[in-house]
């Protein structure tokens, strides 16, 4: 089997033909299915022959099979409907699986079903709630990257880069902590001087400074001045790391922040709001934490544990041997518990993500709450995921709690050796009392930088987690990118829809073979059923998704060879509902032009009908609007939004569904507004009122993807087809309203 390909399709199944588990991959390249058992290929087959690949579903297991096209049957009616199959006892069994890989088999079905419909390889969409192609684990939620199997070596590599600038003065944090251990580690050494050299001998000290109590005094004051040292350069390495960390943050946030908007809306969608404030927020608060403070502190401990255990060897090797026993045993009960330590902690990223995603949402819909009176049911809701974030965040704890005893314990065995061993050699006259305890007072520098790194492992586990959902967004490239030599050109508004296939999955098509030409400054309607594909087609003419197949041109030039920011720059839109930013009126008109004068906004504001309420208010166009606006009304946000689009003046103008559900005097001025504003402009509109598109230059009717009709108002009223069945069952229902 040849390596696949970049659009090869691939799911995991683990049950063999006859029931057995098995670690399994199906994979889909190229028009053959290739089944591999147990890193084994055990089919290969060309699809050319069938007619779909179905999924049949029993108790507790399903199976994937291959129906055979019949040679002899009839053509399919439409396009993308597979050709006639033979009788069931013809199909091919392809695998099968349990029902964990049930959601990942039906898109794979999707896929082979399309490629044998058209021809054409797309690469499949994984469901949410997937799991590891390679090793089966569920997918964290909004990721694509398993953290079992991901190249830790790499995300490790990938956050110092992000760190790069920070490091040099991280590093000399470091260094500067590792001095003032250095002068704290002294301290031993003048208590062994005091011992032996003052109080076991004091003619030595006597010799030295004339009285030993003189010598003692002078002692004193070395420890207080190593002290007053160490301090000293702890206090600058806290106050040096303290800032590198806050720069480093600070830069983290904001180019994780850019990258977001950066982004393709396909890729931002798949994401809860939740999980990307917290990747921005917390997981880089973590990130840095771990490399301005546990890496900083990971250097000097180990720094400092060496350090000492030179000067423990010089004085004696026999006693450090001792000392050091306990640590292979300490490195291996690491070990093994890292591999618990991680998963841990995933589960508890994830149930964190979970509690922010519905905090949000709640604050974000607290009007909706309010007005179904779901309060209690939210609190529920956020109190149980609460409770389950609190669970697992004490159940680790209690794990560490359990740990931390018996690594604590191998440490301990470390001090009875220099106990009884050092002990006996003073007994015997080989080490003096002084060795002795500066012995004993070096197990702390010894066993506390170990006690620390018996927790290191928990502190990596948490930043790994961090890393990868940064390092993920960070390293995700844009599926809507500029082409090389994007023109930046002015346009005059001429748009072509030429042959267009889309699908938000490609294999579902939403628009089929579109074609359509719309000339420099008229008017457009898009007519059609709800979810026949009008939304689409705003969505690929402002290019937040690009076609699978045709091409969308303005003034003759294909969009994907335009500069992004100078086709937006030369497009306004005004949506159903409508966004405000936080903040005042007059800074959400001029989201539009920042640039724009105070006379220039005002102009924009009476073109939209919206200058008379905004006077009206109390601070005029310095009213701060409250979350999304909702002090103001319907009709007046919408006007807002007019106001907006009038003050950007853009070539082509959007309307999706700008008059939906307002009464008619709100509707009279908005009606108004917009007719000041599609003058000599290219402008498409969606209106489910059809009414409101009377006035269009043309209506373009879609149903099921396709273009179904076009023409005037009159023109489809007397052709009497789907256009003319829709305006009548308006009419209809308007007269059993009234």
């Amino acid at each position: 089997m040849t390596p696949p390909s970049e659009t090869a399709s691939r799911i995991a199944f683990d049950l063999t033909a006859d029931g057995r588990f098995c670690s399994g991959e199906l994979i889909f390249d190229g028009g053959v299915l290739f089944v591999v058992e147990d890193g084994a290929t055990v089919l290969e087959r060309d699809v050319a022959d069938c007619s779909e690949l179905k999924q049949m579903t029993d108790i507790g297991c399903g199976a994937l099979e291959l129906a055979l096209a019949d040679p002899a049957g009839p053509p399919p009616e439409n396009e993308g409907d597979p050709p006639a199959a033979l009788p069931d006892a013809e199909n091919v069994r392809v695998c099968r699986f349990t029902m964990a890989h049930a959601e990942e088999a039906a898109e794979l079905c999707k896929v082979v079903n399309y490629y044998i419909a058209t021809g054409d390889q797309n690469r499949m969409a994984r469901p949410e709630g997937r799991r590891c192609p390679r090793c089966g684990r569920p997918l964290m939620q909004g990721t694509d990257v398993c953290l079992f199997c991901v190249d830790k070596g790499y995300i490790l590599k990938r956050a110092l880069q992000t760190a790069k600038p920070f490091l040099g003065r991280i590093a000399v944090s470091a260094l500067l902590l590792t001095v003032a251990n250095v002068f704290y580690a002294l301290t031993p050494v003048l208590y062994r001087i005091l011992t032996d050299d003052f109080l076991v001998r004091p003619e030595t000290a006597a010799a030295w400074f004339g009285t030993p109590v003189r010598g003692v005094l002078l002692l004193a004051l070395g420890m207080v001045l190593v002290r007053g040292l160490g301090q000293l350069f702890y206090i600058t390495s806290n106050r040096m790391a303290n800032r590198a960390g806050s720069a480093y943050s600070d830069s983290l946030r904001e180019r994780l922040y850019a990258k977001v908007q950066l982004l393709s809306l396909s890729s931002v969608s798949k994401k809860t709001s939740g999980d990307l404030l917290k990747r921005i927020t917390n997981d880089t608060e973590v990130i840095r934490t771990f490399l301005s403070d546990q890496g900083r502190n990971l250097l000097e401990q180990l720094v400092i544990m060496v350090f000492v255990t030179v000067v423990m060897a010089l004085t004696n090797w026999k006693l450090m041997l001792m000392v050091i026993l306990p640590v292979p045993v300490m490195v291996m009960l690491i070990q093994a518990f890292w591999r618990f330590i991680h998963v841990r902690y995933s589960k508890q990223w994830r149930i964190e993500s979970r509690a922010n995603s519905i905090l949000h949402d709640i604050i974000k819909g607290i009007r909706v709450v309010k007005v179904f009176g779901s309060e209690e049911r939210e609190i529920r809701k956020f109190s149980d995921c609460s409770r389950r974030l609190a669970e697992i965040s004490a159940s680790n704890e209690k794990f560490w709690a359990r740990v931390s005893p018996a690594l604590e314990f191998f440490v301990g065995i470390g001090e009875f050796f220099v106990l009884y061993f050092g002990g006996r050699m003073v007994l015997a006259g080989t080490l003096s009392l002084g060795e002795l305890i500066q012995f004993v007072l070096f197990l702390s520098y010894i066993y506390t930088p170990l006690r620390w790194l018996s927790s290191f492992p928990r502190w990596l586990a948490r930043a790994m987690t961090s890393m990868v959902k940064v390092v993920e967004i960070l390293d995700e490239k844009p599926e809507i990118t500029d082409a090389a030599g994007a023109e930046e050109k002015t346009v005059e508004g001429g748009i072509e829809f030429r042959n267009v296939r889309f699908g938000y999955k490609s294999y579902e098509p939403v628009l089929k073979n579109v074609s359509v030409t719309i000339r420099p400054g008229e008017m457009i309607g898009l007519v059609g059923p709800s979810g026949a594909g009008k939304s689409t087609m705003i969505n690929l003419l402002m290019r937040l998704y690009d076609t699978n197949d045709g091409a969308v041109l303005i003034d003759g030039t294909d969009i994907r060879n335009i500069g992004q920011r100078c086709l937006h720059d030369q497009m306004g839109a005004v949506f159903q509902e409508t966004f405000l930013f936080a903040g005042t009126i007059y800074d959400n008109i001029t989201y539009a032009r920042d640039d724009a004068t105070r006379e220039e906004v005002i102009a924009a504001a009476k073109a939209a009908n919206a200058h008379e309420f905004i006077m009206a208010l109390p601070d005029g166009y310095n009213t701060v609007l409250g979350e999304n606006g909702h002090t103001l009304s319907g009709g007046e946000r919408q006007r807002l939004a007019i106001a907006r689009a009038v003050l950007k003046n853009p070539k082509i103008l959007i309307l999706d569904e700008a008059t939906s559900s307002l009464d008619p005097k709100t509707e009279g001025l908005i009606q108004d507004a917009l007719g000041k504003l599609v003058k000599n402009r290219t402008t498409i509109a969606i209106a489910h009122r059809l009414a409101t598109l009377r006035h269009a230059d043309r209506l373009v009717v879609i149903d099921r993807g396709c273009i179904a009709e076009v023409g005037s108002h009159k023109e489809l009223l007397e052709k009497r087809g789907i256009y003319y069945r829709l305006v009548m069952a308006q009419r209809q229902t308007a007269k059993l309203k009234n």
